[in-house]
């Protein structure tokens, strides 16, 4: 049993958790992008049909995220991984298969990285090139007085920025996991390029496989969240 979860700094998590078969071992941890939370659409969908399959599946909203303890300001990819490790910390009973859209994508890349008990990793539209993204899509906004894509509750903090230019770029990251590594990404994406994807599959170990959905955006919306649905409990199924 997973009860309440609190990161480093106190703040408590919320989740949802989905039960599957009461005598699975392995559950997935299922982490959202930049301005999202726990109840996106995709994510909501992908967790039930993890469940329908017998397979546990929490969902979470990273701190300062949806109805979770924190500042939005404070939201960074480093303290997001630092929040994943809690996650994990809390699911010790369980095999942990981590899935991340977006910049939840990149947190998984890191941890997944340094941390052994990630067991397998999907990344959906996973962000790459953090400082490219930071620029592109927020390089005109002034940090501390503006707010990602005009949403007045998404303020763009200097910190947030400081971070993903920071980090840069997960490329070399790629050779330090060792994990089977699920990679999908749609082809019409504007806000991660698909190319981020390609990349880091280029260098990645084996066994990994890049599912390209042509003409999906980055949300996964109308049919293609059903396909992506479907591939991801396929490959967390299939022996």
């Amino acid at each position: 049993m997973i009860g309440d979860i609190f990161n480093r700094q106190g703040e408590q998590l919320d989740y949802v958790f989905h039960t599957g078969k009461p005598e699975a071992k392995d559950l997935v941890i299922l982490g959202h992008g930049v301005t999202g939370n726990k109840d996106r659409l995709f994510l909501v969908k992908l967790a039930e049909a993890l469940a329908a399959a017998g397979i546990p599946a929490l969902r979470f909203s990273f701190s300062g995220n949806g109805n979770s303890d924190g500042n939005f300001a404070d939201s960074t990819i480093s303290k997001e991984v630092e929040d994943l490790g809690t996650v994990i910390d809390a699911a010790k009973d369980f095999r942990v298969t981590y899935v991340g859209h977006s910049m939840g994508g990149a947190v998984g890349v890191i941890r997944a990285s340094r941390d052994e008990r990630i067991r397998r990793l999907v990344s959906l539209a996973g962000m790459v090139h953090t400082k490219a993204f930071a620029q592109r899509e927020f390089g005109q906004v002034k940090v501390d007085h503006g707010f990602m894509w005009d949403d007045e509750e998404c303020p763009l903090s200097k910190t947030y920025m400081d971070d993903l230019t920071t980090i840069d770029n997960l490329l070399p990251l790629a050779a330090k996991i060792h994990v089977p590594w699920l990679l999908v990404h749609g082809t019409n994406d504007d806000v991660v390029p698909i190319e981020d994807s390609r990349e880091i599959f280029a260098l990645a170990n084996e066994p990994k496989e890049l599912v390209e959905l042509d003409g999906c955006n980055h949300v996964f919306a109308e049919m293609h969240v059903l396909t992506m649905v479907k591939k991801v409990v396929t490959w967390l199924t299939e022996p």
